[in-house]
């Protein structure tokens, strides 16, 4: 049957036609809904681990144990997944074994660019790339082949155009696998003794994998003129075949890793000029140049970002057609923190003590923009912790009176609760504030073991976050609730007046949870408003200042308008508006109103 799917959801398809048996990831932007989707197959056990290292650990036990398994994760995941990776790679699989990293070219919700192929070359293990749905799909099934036949776990690398578009699949029937384990301490301990035996092998299969990638038909050779021959892959293959038509020849590539000798060899003799089109590191490119063949790429397109149709015809000198350009100068949507979210009482309180703040990996990243303006630091998963804690060493008590951490409860899951152990073992005066706002916002609202719920919703065993905190050391643990400036107010006066360590956790769950029941919304009494902003300062989207009689907004030129109109100054005062459909009735605006001008409109529902 034909279907139109996301490349996320065919690779998940794929998966289960495969025959794969258990899932294990952690959610990250754009990998996140193969996990998703693959837990509606009732046939697959799948979960939310704590982080990336965790999965790829327990998708190799579930390999050991004889069942086909699968861990995915995002770019900056596999950073974390790279330990147990690398070492795979010396062990092999019994039942195959399959990594999706999900790479995020143009940085759409990441904090870097990387490329991700560099993981297989460094860990010598297979990567496969497809460039649409149908190849997600099939790829999914051919690298569980790949997988048992080669001994080897194989990555998928996947990227945010293939992973968030649709394109049509052909969907098959289930197949299922299994193996039986068997005890084999030469293969599977990797004390030195044995893994020094394990290399020789890694590099045998490495040779046995170069023989496959020349003849595998994912490996494709379009001939059409010999004047102009592009290597290419992924997306870049869909952007080449759509501007160039048949006025080029293209060897498209599959297998990404190792990349054949011979293929690229015969191809380059066959045409006049080559040329290698691919996204962020010329890693096709480099290979192609240690065969000792003429090849330009990197020359032509940037580093950086992701491509598009437009940049490689412009690239290579090609017009674009007028229905291609899109239009210029739209206007700017800079994200901003939801109407209600929980992190916006707390990050105002933190300026208003003027306090350094070492943010996270979170939404609530967004306390860096105006007019919070407040986080100085996102690095990585669970850095804020331990940066703050090497800040406070060395910069002592002029830093400790005023710096504090922010972290997420998913993220404090994920690799906070080691900057935690750290603070309290080697005893900085830090003061860490968990954000807990009961999912992992982020990535659309999965679970982590500080909710009770698992990737299903079903309870599971959920970690107290403050018994937590003082079974590891952390002596001063308080909650309290953002929405409720004075409280938060006081607790960070105190805590960072303490002389020890100290967790604040900031609890009041996303208020875009389907669970959580919303006070009504606010209005503003204009009789009382003054106009004078200050319910601005926390950057609430649901808020805005206007004159409703003339028409104007926010900061429109009132001087242009007073005098193209001759408007009394007395009309020109704009007043705080509530857009009701957006407000959550949190009340933090009506805390900062000086007149009090903030009321519920309850009695009038």
């Amino acid at each position: 049957m034909k279907e139109l799917m996301l490349g996320n959801k065919a690779l998940a398809r794929g998966l289960w036609e495969a025959g794969v048996k258990f899932v294990s990831s952690y959610p990250g932007t754009p990998s996140t809904e193969i996990t998703e989707e693959a837990v509606k197959f009732d046939d697959i056990y799948c979960e939310w681990a704590p982080n990336e290292k965790v999965a790829m650990e327990s998708a190799f036990g579930a390999s050991l144990a004889g069942r086909r398994a699968f861990c995915g994760q995002k770019h900056v995941g596999l950073n974390v997944a790279a330990d147990p990776l690398f070492t795979m790679s010396y062990t092999g699989v019994n039942a195959g074994l399959v990594v999706v990293v999900a790479d995020d070219a143009g940085m759409h919700s990441s904090q870097n660019e990387q490329d991700s192929r560099h993981y297989a070359i460094a860990a010598k293990v297979p990567m496969l790339e497809p460039s649409d749905s149908a190849e997600a799909l099939h790829f999914a099934k051919l690298a569980y082949e790949i997988s048992e036949t080669y001994d080897t776990p194989v990555i998928i690398k996947m990227c945010t155009r293939v992973a968030h578009s649709q394109s049509v699949v052909e969907t098959g029937e289930r197949v299922e696998v299994s193996k039986t384990y068997e005890k084999n301490i030469a293969k599977y301990v990797m004390m030195p003794g044995n893994a020094k035996k394990r290399h020789p092998i890694v590099e045998e299969r490495t040779r046995k994998l170069i023989e496959y990638a020349e003849r595998t038909p994912i490996n494709r050779v379009e001939f059409f003129t010999d004047e102009i021959g592009i290597i290419t892959s992924s997306t870049c293959y869909q952007y080449v075949k759509e501007v160039f038509g048949e006025s080029a020849s293209v060897l498209k590539l599959g297998m990404i890793n190792p990349l054949p000798v011979e293929l690229i060899k015969n191809f380059a003799a066959r045409v006049k000029k080559l040329y290698v089109v691919e996204e962020l590191d010329p890693i096709i490119e480099t290979h192609v140049k240690t065969l000792g063949l003429p090849v330009e790429g990197s020359e032509l397109l940037p580093r950086i970002d992701e491509f598009s149709q437009n940049m490689i015809a412009q690239a290579f000198g090609k017009s674009i057609p007028n229905s291609s350009v899109l239009i210029p100068n739209c206007p700017p949507r800079p994200p901003v923190m939801c109407a209600g979210c929980p992190h916006r009482g707390l990050f105002y309180s933190l300026k208003k003590r003027k306090c350094i703040v070492l943010g996270d990996i979170g939404c609530y990243t967004l306390g860096a923009v105006p007019p919070l303006s407040t986080i100085e630091l996102t690095l990585c998963m669970g850095a804020s912790i331990g940066a703050t804690h090497g800040f406070n060493k060395m910069l002592g008590s002029q830093s400790e009176s005023k710096t504090v951490a922010v972290i997420g409860d998913s993220t404090f899951m994920h690799s906070g609760m080691t900057g935690l152990a750290n603070v309290a073992y080697n005893q900085s005066n830090s003061t860490v504030v968990i954000l807990d706002n009961s999912i992992t916002g982020m990535t659309g609202h999965q679970q982590n073991p500080s909710t009770g719920l698992n990737i299903k919703g079903d309870p599971a065993g959920k970690i107290d976050l403050e018994s937590l905190c003082r079974a590891m050391g952390i002596n001063r643990v308080r909650v309290v609730d953002p929405y409720n400036l004075a409280e938060c107010d006081t607790a960070i006066k105190e805590e960072l007046a303490a002389a020890e360590p100290s967790v604040i956790i900031s609890r009041r769950p996303c208020a875009l949870l389907k669970k959580v029941k919303h006070n009504p919304p606010l209005k503003v009494d204009t009789d009382k408003c003054i106009g004078c902003k200050s319910c601005m300062k926390i950057g609430c989207p649901a808020i805005s200042m206007r004159n409703e009689e003339l028409g104007i907004r926010n900061d429109e030129n009132v001087e242009q308008n007073n005098s193209k109109f001759q408007i009394p100054n007395s009309k020109l005062q704009l007043k705080a508006v509530v857009d009701q459909t957006q407000c959550v009735g949190c009340n933090v605006c009506s805390q900062l109103c000086p007149k009090k001008a903030f009321v519920s409109t309850a009695k009038e529902a």
